[in-house]
C-alpha cells in the first residue's frame, strides 16, 4: 500500500485535483489519499486555511465573516462545479460551517474546516470513502501524537477499500478538535503511513523534489536524489522549506521510505527520504535568517554547578529560546529569532543577567544568519567545511562562528543576514558547482 499526501497548490483548483485523480488511478497500490486545504492559485491568491483564520479572527471580535467567507465558498462552489458534484450538498457543508463559525467553535475548528471540505469534496470526485481525521486522530496537549492514534487509524482503515483523509488536525482525548502547526498535512500523511504499514509514502507537492539549495536564491539548484531522515531535519532547521520536519516522527521507528513529488510533473523521480543515506559528503546547504545573537561571559564562568542552565533559565522569563548554541572556556554565544524580543526587553535581560550573575559582559547584537551545511561526514578534515570557509573568505563574506565537529551531519557557519544569499550562492557553487 501507498500513502500519498497533497499539498494545498496540488488541490488549489479542479484542473489541479484532475491531476490527483490521475495520479491516484496510475498505482493501484495507492489506496490512501490524505490532502491539505486548498492552496494559492496564483500569486495574488490568498490560502483557504489563512481565509478561514480570519473569519475566525472576526467572529472573536463580534463581526461578521460573511463576506470572508462567501469568497472561501465561492473557491468550493466552483471547485465542485467544474468536478461535476452535487452543489447543494456542497452548500450545505458550507452552510453548517459558518454557522459553526459564529458561534465560536475557535481558531483550530476554523482552520481544519479547509482540509475537511477539501477531502470530503476529493472523496465525492473519486468514489473514495471519507474518513474524518477527528474520529481517528489523537493529538496531546503538546501537539505530539498520542499512540492510541495509530491503532484507531489501523483499525479503521482495515477494510480493503480506498479512503481520502484530511490533513492538519484531530481531537484532544477530550473530543476537543486540535490542528497540529503549519504544514501539519504532512505529519497526519506520515501518521496514516506508520499505522497501516505502508511500504511508501509520496508526498506531492508543486516542486520536483528536495533541492540542495533555495531554487529561489541558486537558480540552477539541483533536486537531491536521497537524503536521509536526519538529513531532512538538519536542512529544516537551517531554514530550507524542504519536508515538515516533525513528519519525520512518526514513520521513523518504522523506516518507510518518503518520496517528495511533483503533482505537476509526476514523472519526475522526486526525491526519496531514507532511513540512512549512501551518499558521501555535502547533500544541500541553506541558510536561516532574521537571528540575534548574546554573548555572555564571565571568568570561571562554569565552575559553579547549574550556571548554564541558571542562565538559560532566565532567557526563557524574558521569552527567548536559543536554536544555536557556542561555548567557550568562560563564555556562551546563544544566537535566538530576532522577533522573540523587542530592544527594550533585550536590553532589560542583559541587565538583568550582569547584575543577577555578575557577568563581565553581556550584549546582544541583531542581523545575524547562520548558513548550514548538511550530508555525511561532515567532520572529516579537509572536506565541505573547509571548501565552504575558502569560498566565503575569496567573495569577502565573514564567518562569525563556526560549529563543526558537533554533528557528523551538519556543519552551521555563522554569517551577517545581509550576505545570506550571497553566501549560499558561494557555497553552493564551491560544493556542487561544475569546478568542485
Amino acid at each position: 500500500m501507498i500513502v500519498c499526501k497533497f499539498g494545498g497548490s496540488s488541490v488549489a483548483d479542479a484542473s489541479q485535483i484532475k491531476k490527483v485523480k490521475a495520479i491516484l488511478d496510475s498505482d493501484p497500490r495507492r489506496t490512501v489519499a490524505v490532502v491539505s486545504a486548498p492552496g494559492k492559485r496564483n500569486k495574488e491568491d490568498e490560502k483557504i486555511t489563512d481565509m478561514l483564520y480570519k473569519c475566525n479572527s472576526l467572529v472573536q471580535k463580534g463581526q461578521s465573516c460573511k463576506s470572508v467567507f462567501m469568497e472561501i465558498g465561492k473557491r468550493f462552489m466552483s471547485i465542485a462545479e467544474e468536478l461535476g458534484l452535487d452543489k447543494a450538498a456542497v452548500s450545505d457543508k458550507l452552510d453548517e460551517i459558518r454557522y459553526q463559525l459564529d458561534g465560536g467553535r475557535g481558531a483550530d475548528f476554523a482552520a481544519s474546516r479547509g482540509e475537511y471540505l477539501s477531502a470530503w469534496l476529493i472523496s465525492q470526485y473519486l468514489g473514495w470513502e471519507f474518513v474524518d481525521s477527528a474520529d481517528v486522530i489523537v493529538i496531546n496537549a503538546d501537539s505530539t501524537v498520542n499512540e492510541a492514534t495509530y491503532q484507531r487509524v489501523a483499525e479503521r482503515l482495515a477494510g480493503g477499500g480506498r479512503y481520502v483523509i484530511p490533513g492538519f488536525y484531530g481531537e484532544t482525548e477530550q473530543g476537543v478538535l486540535k490542528t497540529f502547526t503549519r504544514g501539519g498535512s504532512d505529519i497526519t500523511g506520515a501518521i496514516v503511513a506508520r499505522a497501516i504499514g505502508a511500504e511508501l509514502y509520496e508526498n506531492w507537492t508543486d516542486v520536483s523534489g528536495i533541492y540542495r539549495a533555495d531554487p529561489r536564491v541558486v537558480s540552477d539548484a539541483e533536486v537531491i536524489p536521497e537524503i536521509s531522515y536526519k538529513q531532512v531535519r538538519e536542512l529544516s532547521d537551517v531554514g530550507a522549506s524542504v519536508f515538515h520536519e516533525e513528519a519525520i516522527a512518526p514513520v521513523y521507528a518504522s523506516g518507510i521510505p518518503i518520496n517528495v513529488k511533483n503533482t505537476n510533473k509526476p514523472e519526475d523521480p522526486g526525491t526519496m527520504i531514507v532511513p540512512e543515506s549512501s551518499t558521501v559528503g555535502a547533500v544541500g546547504v541553506s541558510v536561516r535568517t532574521s537571528l540575534s545573537r548574546l554573548k555572555v561571559r564571565k571568568l570561571m564562568l562554569f565552575r559553579k554547578h547549574g550556571m548554564r542552565h541558571a542562565l538559560l533559565t532566565m532567557l526563557h522569563v524574558f521569552g527567548i529560546r536559543p536554536c544555536y548554541s557556542l561555548y567557550g572556556i568562560d563564555s556562551i554565544v546563544w544566537y535566538y529569532e530576532s522577533r522573540m524580543a523587542s530592544e527594550s526587553v533585550t536590553a532589560a535581560m542583559c541587565e538583568r543577567l550582569r547584575k543577577e550573575f555578575e557577568l563581565d559582559e553581556c550584549a546582544a547584537d541583531h542581523g545575524h544568519a547562520m548558513l548550514g551545511i548538511v550530508g555525511n561526514d561532515m567532520d572529516l578534515e579537509g572536506g565541505p567545511c573547509v571548501k565552504a570557509i575558502q569560498a566565503l573568505g575569496r567573495a569577502g563574506i565573514d564567518v562569525t562562528s563556526v560549529n563543526a565537529g558537533a554533528s557528523d551531519t551538519s556543519i552551521l557557519l555563522g554569517i551577517w543576514e545581509k550576505d545570506a544569499k550571497q553566501a549560499l550562492k558561494v557555497v553552493y557553487e564551491a560544493l556542487f558547482g561544475s569546478d568542485k
